[in-house]
């Protein structure tokens, strides 16, 4: 996007949305249910949520006056940084946003601390909100009957947002939307011509219907990127990019959740530095691979091992590549050639981004020659069906072990002795 086009939204406040739109972001923040802890602590709950609920408006409406307007006017380092966010958002094409009030504190009649669930929805790519837990401090003016707040912090997942990071810059590609802070607008545009590249790629090799577009977020550098996934450093200095079904926290969902419910919203989050090591090609498989996940992520729930859902996404990525097994395994190539190949399939501890980097490497590559083992022997449609059997299982335990049965007619056991002469004939 264009500079001047940038400086010139923010120079008329932000611009205007619709009244419709306006009015759906008021009446869903106005949802929330007050915790229900007497009648003081419920009138408190009620004037925050008028508080959140302004607020929200005002963050659609790209309101900087507005939005300020719920910050205590003496906590002046606290309105100095929310407005910078709020200028970090300028060109975001946000389609919601709301906040949930979820517990509220009191702490006498005139100081209280809410825990909020932050709710938004980036435009034409999220099916459903992303959800970010916060902490508020807030104040009652008691002359104006009106909350204001005092302290904004991260909840119980201790994540950031992208747009906490620096001023987000959009760039929209065919299939894809590109948000990145602290990188230049040549690199995404490489990133979405990439994406977009790889969508149809995915689409060819992913029967299911899917959204068919993706949104990657380029954070500045790869401490910026574990802040917004919740999580040390050290796991992703050598990972290129990961696929999330949230920021601003760990990726997770109760065992118990359908599948279908574990991802609202998905993103590929990209490490700069790592992604930037890469050649043209790695870059494409990169991306490729994580968007196969954003593509199967309906069908991948607790049941599916990580060899299964790494190996298919390389599957579905080297399906359409010109290299030799040996050029796409090349760790694992070394290992059959030494007479030292794997005796059993990758294990989900092999995967472990820590570990080392050549049996990091060996793991994937196995994972992939298992999933085109099953193509090739028992063809695309049975690896699909296997894929989704595995899946759809209530549990971890006997997953793969019923869908080799009942869609490959085979068991572990003999699944991996035949895994090992594919990797002696492949490779060696």
């Amino acid at each position: 996007m264009a500079d001047s086009r940038r400086t010139a939204r923010r120079g008329r406040n932000r611009g205007r949305r619709t009244a419709g739109v306006l009015l759906a972001g008021l009446l869903s923040a106005s949802a929330c249910a007050a915790p229900d802890d007497g009648a003081a602590l419920d009138s408190t709950a009620r004037g925050i949520r008028a508080t959140l609920d302004r607020r929200a408006a005002a963050v659609l409406e790209h309101d900087t006056d507005a939005y300020l307007a719920a910050i205590d006017p003496r906590a002046t380092g606290l309105r100095t940084a929310q407005r910078r966010e709020l200028d970090n958002l300028a060109d975001v094409p946000l389609s919601s946003w709301t906040y949930r009030l979820t517990d509220v504190t009191g702490q006498g009649t005139d100081r209280a601390t809410a825990d909020i669930q932050l709710r938004y929805r980036i435009k034409g790519y999220d099916a459903a909100p992303v959800a970010a837990d916060r902490v508020l401090d807030l104040r009652r003016d008691s002359a104006e009957d009106r909350w204001y707040i005092v302290g904004d912090r991260a909840g119980k997942d201790g994540g950031r947002q992208l747009w906490q990071q620096g001023d987000v810059q959009v760039v929209g590609g065919k299939h894809s939307l590109v948000l990145g802070v602290g990188r230049t607008g040549q690199e995404l545009h490489r990133i979405a011509r990439a994406a977009d590249r790889a969508v149809p790629a995915v689409s060819d090799a992913w029967p299911e219907r899917w959204a068919g577009r993706v949104l990657v977020l380029v954070p500045h550098t790869v401490e910026d990127m574990a802040d917004l996934l919740g999580s040390p450093a050290a796991n992703y200095r050598g990972i290129a990019a990961v696929t999330t079904g949230r920021t601003g926290g760990p990726d997770r969902a109760p065992a118990d959740r359908a599948p279908a419910d574990r991802a609202p919203a998905d993103r590929v989050i990209v490490n700069p530095q790592a992604y930037g090591m890469l050649g043209t090609f790695g870059q494409r498989i990169v991306l490729g691979h994580e968007i196969t996940h954003v593509a199967t992520r309906t069908r991948t729930s607790a049941a599916t091992p990580t060899w299964l859902s790494e190996g298919f996404a390389d599957w579905a990525t080297y399906r359409a590549e010109n290299r030799t097994a040996a050029q796409a395994a090349p760790e694992l190539a070394g290992a059959v050639l030494r007479g030292d190949p794997p005796a059993e399939l990758p294990t989900d501890e092999d995967f472990g981004f820590a570990e080392d980097p050549a049996r990091l490497a060996r793991a994937y590559e196995g994972a992939w020659l298992a999933c085109e083992l099953i193509a090739d022997h028992w063809g695309e449609e049975k690896l699909f069906a296997f894929y989704r059997a595995v899946g759809g299982h209530s549990r971890r335990d006997g997953a793969v072990e019923q869908a080799m049965r009942e869609v490959l007619s085979t068991t572990p056991q003999d699944f991996t002795a035949r895994w090992r002469e594919y990797l002696g004939s492949r490779l060696g």
